[in-house]
């Protein structure tokens, strides 16, 4: 089961950070407009995060293995559509597309994952599998890089390919066919029309919002739909017989902690590797596979700390190996936020970026364990399923509200050549303009990392993970 799911994260990894790096060289040949270069980020987590929330639900209903089969399938396909796209618009829609399958990856690995691994190694398999994630992390960027620097952005999507069909292969082989459980619910259309509008709206005002100002009316009327479905969507779950999100899962305080957390975090940390790339290329003026390269501390950090975490979360509550992982984060964070200019030393540069990604590790393996073991079996798919959620929102909003705020002081031309990494060749008062976005983005993404630390904080003592009463009552 960890081969099949490590390639499963292996390619969404490699999908997901490969073009953080590459976007540059994405908006220079389509020569895209800051909101069309942003979305062909935005697409994907904004679909797959809504997607997240009604795949949960499925894989409970259906079977995980059938769902995880077909999510590789449109993933693999949708990145050849990516790396054949005519226009910056294809390329949204293929993105958007890949998310379908990568929502479908993603919301199935912990939940198989822990159906396979007994109690006492489940905190081994989990922290092996983060190990795995942040390991394509650290891929996706150098790979993205080098790639689009050498032979061009279409061969970041064209490589996922291979890797799509061996996982499509070894899955279909090695994947348990088990009957789906007999099961009456129904599918909660309501719910995930309403969640879309929610998650949609917020997305949406920030991407626009940093291009064309707070006031103008595509912002408002995002906002204001997100606000005003965001109740509705509450009220719905709450009536629900078979809800999309079962808010009984927030009811207990450890748990709900714990999601808050994870969604504060998510924020906080990761648009890191995007705003390192793009200050990287954009005012420093390094080729993409220079970037790829000098961002990896922040995937090392990931892969470095996840199984060290696995081994404390055995010997300390959840509670304070989590909140001291985000600290660390926090850490990093406030170093970005001093040391960035733009004469900035790497090595001072590649500290900061490490300690986001160790204290990253640190935090993710205990918190998604907390949150795992404390649910009946028959519900980790949805349990899963809201901290994927809670976790892909946090992507979303951190890479739009980043980007928001580090090109908000340009003009349209200068976001332009912001997205393009060509700002370097701007007047120094642009420059400027844009290290003060920078500086500003790193301290709120510091503020929400600290108020994560404090939510961590506040879960109930619990006990280490291999304490023997809690293995017993969790069976």
């Amino acid at each position: 089961m960890l081969s099949v799911t490590s390639l499963g994260v292996l390619l969404t990894g490699v999908n997901t950070s490969s073009l953080d790096v590459a976007l540059p060289s994405v908006a220079r040949h389509f020569d895209a407009s800051p909101t069309a270069a942003s979305w062909t980020l935005l697409s994907y987590m904004l679909v797959m995060t809504i997607l997240i929330l009604a795949f949960g639900r499925l894989a409970d209903m259906v079977g995980r293995r059938r769902l995880y089969l077909l999510g590789l399938g449109v993933l693999t396909l949708a990145s050849l559509g990516c790396a054949l796209s005519p226009t910056v618009g294809w390329l949204i829609g293929f993105r958007a597309l890949q998310a379908v399958g990568a929502a479908a990856i993603i919301t199935n690995t912990t939940a198989q994952l822990t159906d396979a691994f007994p109690a006492r190694l489940l905190t081994t398999g989990l922290s092996l599998n983060v190990a795995i994630a942040a390991a394509a992390q650290v891929v996706g960027p150098v790979v993205g890089g080098i790639t689009a620097g050498a032979w061009g952005w279409r061969w970041v999507f064209a490589i996922n390919v291979p890797i799509g069909l061996a996982g499509l292969a070894w899955a279909s082989v090695t994947l348990r066919r088990t009957a789906a459980p007999p099961r009456t619910e129904r599918f909660d259309l309501g719910g995930a029309l309403l969640s879309f509008v929610v998650l949609g709206g917020i997305t949406v005002a920030l991407s626009f919002g940093g291009a064309h100002g707070w006031t103008d009316p595509r912002v408002l009327t995002a906002a204001a739909a997100s606000l005003v479905s965001l109740p509705l969507f509450l009220l719905l779950q709450r009536r629900r017989r078979d809800p999309l999100v079962d808010l009984a899962l927030f009811a207990d305080r450890e748990r709900a902690a714990a999601y808050l957390s994870t969604f504060l975090l998510a924020i906080a940390r990761f648009a890191v590797v995007l705003l390192a790339a793009l200050f990287l290329q954009a005012v420093q003026g390094l080729d993409p596979a220079g970037a790829g390269v000098r961002v990896l501390p922040v995937a090392a950090g990931l892969s470095i700390a996840s199984p060290v975490a696995g081994r404390l979360a055995a010997r300390f509550p959840a509670r304070t190996v989590s909140s001291a992982g985000m600290l660390i984060t926090a850490a990093g964070l406030a170093a970005l936020a001093v040391l960035v200019s733009p004469h900035v030393g790497y090595p001072a540069l590649a500290v900061a970026l490490l300690a986001v990604g160790v204290g990253s590790g640190i935090f993710m393996t205990p918190n998604t364990a907390s949150i795992m073991r404390s649910v009946r079996p028959d519900q980790r798919g949805v349990a899963n399923g809201v901290r994927s959620m809670l976790q892909n929102t946090g992507y979303a909003v951190s890479t739009a509200l980043s980007l928001a705020l580090v090109t908000r002081p340009l003009s349209p031309d200068q976001q332009r050549a912001a997205y393009a990494g060509t700002l370097a060749r701007l007047p120094g008062g642009d420059l400027a303009a844009f290290i003060g976005g920078y500086r500003v983005a790193f301290i709120v993404l510091l503020s929400l990392c600290l108020v994560g630390a404090v939510a961590s904080l506040a879960r109930g003592s619990s006990p280490p993970l291999s304490h023997p009463e809690r293995a017993a009552d969790l069976g």
